[in-house]
């Protein structure tokens, strides 16, 4: 992927001028450049470059934008080979000049997308029986199976590292983990052995990671995932939740399990918003995932054994301290979550979470059963207990909350609780303190992404929804996007890369405007066309207006009609071809008709 900022380095370093010059015949015109337009037929030249701006328009056809998109246009070049072939003739390396960071994040997921394939094409062939019949054992079908990219890592010592040695791609699996160098002489040594390979993926659906079951061998642990790269953090990452996400948004809720094919047999049963830890520990990337995804609750499903209890007790601080609403669902004695979910299936399990007790309400019924008429020990023993979770919870209404709560389970005062909790507070963050005169200066913090415009952002959401859309924009507002983030989406979607592919590149701003813009357009249909329409229409306005602003400010100056200067005439005559476009996208763009469902406005 280029990086957005060599992307604007070409745009900047570029003769728009010279460029357009070699297809088109132009002449000066006062600050601008004019000549007959190349994009449609014209006697009378309506087609401007604006050298200063780094920009071209024509008054006749609409026809608009930057240096990348006249070759797009002109020469029939998609986005990325647009910007190749001017960083080319400008002697800009993108290859060179791309962040470390950025580049070793594209070999991962090269790498990772090889394995992927490789483990789940073996999974269906002779060597994979064995792996099959533990799936089948597992009560997991093959359709759900090929849903969730289920795959096999035989008892071979190389055979994924060969396959990453003939394509040169054997650093960049080292780096992913999936492959390590041999103690003793040279080459490598498969990872992943005798292991059913589940494939962690992103939310957008593209696998980062693995999670190795052992099948069929007797060394090693039972489970074994990926190690931690730019590409997977297991604080930041949930299983299952590319499957669950339009469940997870339309329950605004979701169900957390502890481990992979418990999300996979609910889900099989039809429980299509469950997800699990890739790891013990609930974190709050994990609190930032599932508040992307909308959900508003969240439901514990765990083993009704003591190790199901202990886990509500280690999940609950976390909980607590983001102030998520969360409720527990403990299953009968010796039942997994998919055992359960085969059992009894969806409606079974529907049951057991409409029955969940909220946290604190379990928390404190299971570890103070007889409440105030506990004995003094028992209350000392359960707040030795609630001390890690009492910890975690910062200063504030939460924790006061709490507390509160906790005297009134107890028969104490909120006072006395907090005293015997205290030694347990969170401290306060301090400010980093300022280097010291002479000492080194601390590091520069990144600068903050660019946000999308919004209405540019429902632009390209509509066009990923369907991507039809952009056969029916009539004015070229593709052109006019000025956010580069966006632009490189739509580009990527458009190339046959795909939507979940686009979004997986997309920076992460890029890819929660596109997320926000989703949830405010109509589903498909006659409703999305009409909601694309009234975006492209405001987009359109809104640009022939920002025009019409900056030719009044330079004209309004002007003495009177016999002192005109040749750019002013020609400031006027674009106006009045401006106001003349202006008419023409409000009549053929006009809203949709009473009773149609039209865009919801951005914030």
């Amino acid at each position: 992927m280029i990086p957005e900022h060599k992307i604007q380095e070409v745009l900047e370093r570029v003769d728009l001028v010279g460029l357009i010059s070699r297809h088109v015949e132009l002449k000066k015109a006062g600050r601008e450049w004019k000549g007959r337009c190349p994009f449609h037929q014209e006697k009378t030249p309506s087609f401007y470059v604006v050298p200063e701006k780094h920009f071209y328009f024509c008054h006749g056809c609409r026809a608009s934008g930057d240096a990348v998109s006249f070759v797009q246009r002109y020469l029939g070049k998609t986005f990325l080979d647009a910007v190749r072939d001017l960083a080319r003739e400008l002697g800009i390396d993108l290859e060179a000049q791309q962040d470390p960071g950025m580049r070793e994040r594209q070999q991962l997921k090269e790498a990772t997308d090889l394995a992927a394939e490789h483990f789940r094409s073996i999974l269906w062939q002779d060597e994979g029986r064995s792996a099959r019949a533990y799936i089948t054992s597992r009560g997991v079908s093959e359709e759900t199976a090929q849903a969730f990219g289920l795959g096999w890592a035989p008892n071979a010592w190389s055979l994924l590292a060969e396959r990453f040695q003939k394509t040169g791609m054997l650093d960049w699996a080292m780096k992913a983990g999936l492959v390590l160098k041999r103690n003793t002489g040279d080459g490598c040594y498969d990872f992943f052995r005798s292991r059913l390979m589940v494939p962690i993926r992103a939310p957008e659906g593209r696998p980062i990671a693995f999670g190795g079951r052992l099948v069929g061998a007797e060394e090693g642990p039972k489970y074994l995932n990926s190690r931690e790269s730019r590409l997977f953090n297991k604080s930041d990452t949930l299983f299952g939740m590319d499957q669950a996400r339009d469940e997870v948004r339309k329950r605004k809720a979701a169900v957390l399990v502890e481990g992979y094919f418990d999300c996979i047999g609910l889900h099989q049963v039809g429980v299509r918003h469950a997800v699990a830890l890739c790891s013990t520990n609930l974190t709050p990337g994990h609190m930032q995932v599932l508040k992307r995804g909308e959900a508003r609750e969240l439901v514990l499903l765990l083993d009704g054994d003591s190790a199901g209890i202990a886990a509500v007790e280690r999940l609950a601080g976390p909980l607590l301290a983001a102030g998520a609403t969360a409720r527990v669902a403990l299953l009968p004695q010796g039942d997994d979550p998919d055992v359960f979910a085969r059992r009894e299936g969806a409606e079974g399990v529907e049951q057991l979470l409409e029955s969940a007790q909220p946290l604190t309400a379990y928390l404190f019924a299971s570890l103070l059963p007889q409440g105030k008429g506990a004995s003094f020990e028992e209350k000392m023993a359960a707040l030795e207990r609630l001390k890690p979770v009492a910890a975690q919870v910062p200063v504030g209404l939460v924790r006061s909350s709490l507390f509160s709560a906790l005297a009134e389970h107890f028969g104490w005062r909120s006072n006395d609780v907090e005293a015997a909790l205290r030694s347990k507070v969170p401290p306060t963050p301090k400010p980093a303190a300022a280097s010291p005169e002479g000492g080194p200066a601390a590091p520069a913090r990144p600068l903050p992404e660019k946000p999308p415009p919004p209405m540019e952002a429902l632009y390209v959401a509509s066009v990923l929804r369907d991507p039809r859309l952009l056969g029916r924009d009539v004015f070229r507002v593709c052109d006019e996007l000025s956010h580069m983030g966006l632009r490189m989406a739509l580009a990527h979607a458009t190339s046959g890369q795909g939507t979940q592919d686009a979004l997986f590149e997309a920076a992460e701003s890029v890819k929660r405007a596109i997320e926000t813009s989703w949830r405010q357009l109509p589903s498909e249909g006659q409703e999305l066309e009409h909601a694309f329409f009234a975006i492209c229409r405001e987009i359109m306005v809104r640009r022939i207006d920002e025009r019409l602003t900056y030719i009044k400010r330079a004209t309004e100056q002007t003495p009177g009609a016999f002192d005109l200067t040749e750019e002013t005439r020609q400031l006027l005559s674009e106006r009045v071809e401006l106001l003349a476009l202006k008419k023409r996208v409000l009549e053929e763009l006009k809203p949709a008709s009473p009773g149609t469902k039209a865009p919801m406005q951005p914030v």
